[in-house]
């Protein structure tokens, strides 16, 4: 942040607490704070750190693959893109499945759901990748798809990122994870977009 936003901020926060307390009182003043203090909490929830997505320190010489699917990799195009990276029997692929939490889920605090759906996504890809002879090892992941990409690269530092996510519903939000993770990930990236059968 440049040295002159910060006044700026400040007296955006400041001044209409301190003229409603003045002028009005605290009857009015108390509210207008709290709703300030609440717009900051808001802002400052949804601020994620946005530096790059790196590996694990030291690195690797082997090929690691780490495949993130937003949707099952059963699509036999994009078991093809993979085997095809894959490009010795040493190399390693780890499948990541994120739990998407739906809104009324999560207030009821019931990720159940979400995790059987991210295992059914994982026993679909592994399925389909060991049909290609890709062996993979399995994992589900935090609901939130960049984050889940960042924590599982603490431990498996790999040296391509493939992202598999469905076209239609939810493509705006697997576009902007896309986005993000290409400007981000220190490693290799690429996005195979699956199509419903039929289509």
């Amino acid at each position: 942040m440049t040295s002159w936003k910060l006044p700026l901020f400040v007296a955006a926060i400041v001044v209409p607490i301190a003229l409603s307390f003045v002028w009005v009182g605290p009857a009015v003043g108390l509210p207008i704070g709290s709703l300030v203090a609440f717009a900051i909490v808001m802002v400052a929830v949804r601020q994620r750190p946005r530096g790059a997505i790196s590996s694990a320190p030291g690195g690797t010489a082997e090929q690691r693959i780490l495949v993130v699917a937003g949707a099952p990799v059963e699509e036999p195009a994009a078991v093809e893109e993979i085997a095809d990276l894959v490009a010795s029997a040493s190399s390693q692929v780890l499948v990541l499945a994120p739990a998407e939490i739906g809104f009324l889920d999560r207030w009821a605090s019931d990720v159940e759901t979400a995790r059987s759906d991210a295992q059914r996504r994982l026993v679909v890809s592994l399925a389909s990748l060991a049909a290609a002879g890709v062996q993979a090892e399995a994992r589900v992941g935090d609901e939130n798809l960049v984050q889940a990409v960042e924590d599982q690269l603490g431990s498996f530092p790999a040296t391509e990122v493939v992202l598999v996510t469905a076209d239609g519903a939810g493509s705006k939000a697997a576009t902007a994870a896309a986005e993000e993770l290409r400007s981000r990930l220190q490693a290799g990236f690429r996005w195979i977009v699956t199509r419903p059968a039929g289509r």
